[in-house]
């Protein structure tokens, strides 16, 4: 039985959930800006048709934000997360295989449904339940491969007759897609492999389609022949129901004011660690290398400049906070420079272990913390419930250095005080 697979994409993600309680900002042009607020990340598609680019710094705007009534928000992750949960787990309930491939994408896998149901009436069906139970917007893209659906997916979020859903399991319609769709819009083909290509002669997907496989594998790479591959309705990737493991998990933040204290730097550091660690429980891993960097702006040419970072290992592979705080303070002391102004500071994590698995040396008398499991359990568990929080001493409480997010939305699903309140 040949595959079929959907690719399901959120249309303007982090400005739909900005959105989706404010339902006064329905035909309003809304952006939705990166860390420290400083450049526009998300856009309606009113702020797209203003001619708002993605990226441009929030300053250089300020005069279109005045004249058309744009509505700015600072990046409120927590929501963004809680929504895509909610829109996954939608998705799950109506197909029997998902993979989960960013906040706001997902492929299915729709083999064999056909004799029950058209694969663009269950496109549709996909769009209507998304809409109706949780508010989001969707296009569908659906084909014999994922290159394909991600094509399909394009197609449907261009074309408006399509009404978001596009099924490209005719071979037909494929070539007809690929004729006008230029190289560099392909998955996985950027900038520099894209003028590879059109110095070749290939500049539509379906030039490449078109193009011997060998010949690509030969000037190219295995992956590019891949693609060709899937262009073509041969599926070479496998839909991945279990995340891959991290290799490294990096926590790093600019800061909302310049940093000149130790005290602020140890209290930013931490903070970063704090949230490292949560992620690596998450993971179900334990690590055993520790990275810290600190480093001033660099676009600050009249400051003096200073950047650098440290790694230590662990006696042993951890995933509990209090072993990761206190050798990150170890590296910061080695790292701190008096008399400059930084701009960031982070952390990483790496050298992951499954817990349990580590084979510790017949004279190693490192001895863990007693119930360390149980009491990051009842931390994480305390965090994530939305009524409270609990934190290290270490990460302070007055937090001067925090990131600027002066145009915050509620957290209307995640903490009660967020709740909307009907009158």
């Amino acid at each position: 039985m040949s595959p079929v697979f959907a690719l399901v994409d959120c249309n303007n993600f982090y400005a739909s959930c900005e959105k989706l309680f404010r339902p006064d900002l329905a035909d309003t042009p809304v952006v939705v800006l990166s860390n420290n607020d400083g450049c526009v990340v998300a856009r309606s598609k009113e702020a797209k048709a203003l001619g708002i680019k993605m990226g441009i710094p929030i300053f250089k705007i300020q005069a279109q934000i005045r004249q058309h009534g744009i509505q700015v928000f600072s990046s409120n992750y927590s929501l963004y997360a809680d929504i895509s949960d909610r829109v996954m787990r939608t998705l799950e309930d109506m197909a029997p295989r998902v993979e989960i491939y960013s906040i706001d994408e997902a492929f299915l896998d729709l083999t064999g449904i056909q004799p029950v149901v058209s694969l663009h009436d269950f496109g549709q069906q996909v769009k209507r339940t998304i809409d109706r139970w949780i508010g989001i917007t969707v296009c569908v893209g659906i084909a014999p491969s994922k290159t394909l659906a991600k094509l399909a997916n394009h197609a449907a979020k261009k074309y408006s007759a399509t009404q978001g859903v596009v099924d490209l399991t005719d071979r037909k319609r494929q070539r007809k897609l690929l004729a006008i769709t230029p190289v560099e819009d392909i998955w996985g083909v950027g900038r520099k492999l894209s003028a590879r290509l059109q110095a070749m002669g290939i500049h539509t997907a379906l030039d490449l389609a078109d193009t011997s496989a060998k010949s690509i594998r030969q000037h190219f790479s295995v992956v590019l022949e891949r693609t060709l591959r899937e262009l073509n309705g041969e599926s070479c990737m496998e839909l991945e129901q279990i995340p891959a493991t991290k290799q490294q998990i990096i926590c790093s933040r600019s800061f909302g004011a310049r940093v000149t204290s130790r005290v602020q730097m140890r209290q930013a550091v931490c903070e970063h660690i704090t949230r490292a660690a949560e992620k690596l429980r998450q993971e179900r891993q334990q690590a055993k290398l520790l990275s810290v960097f600190i480093r001033t702006s660099p676009y600050q040419n009249n400051t003096p400049q200073y950047s650098n970072g440290l790694s230590a290992e662990l006696s042993r592979p951890s995933d509990d906070t209090r072993d990761l705080i206190q050798l990150s303070m170890r590296l910061l002391e080695q790292l701190w420079r008096d008399g400059y102004d930084y701009a960031k500071a982070g952390v990483v994590l790496s050298d992951f272990y499954d817990i349990g698995t580590y084979q510790t040396d017949l004279f190693d008398k490192a001895s863990g913390h007693t119930n360390s499991r149980q009491l990051m359990h009842v931390i994480d568990r305390i965090n994530h419930s939305g009524r409270g929080k609990v934190f290290f001493a270490r990460q302070g409480i007055k937090k001067n250095w925090a990131m600027k997010r002066e145009h915050l939305s509620p957290a209307y699903t995640t903490r009660w005080n967020g709740l909307v309140k009907v009158n």
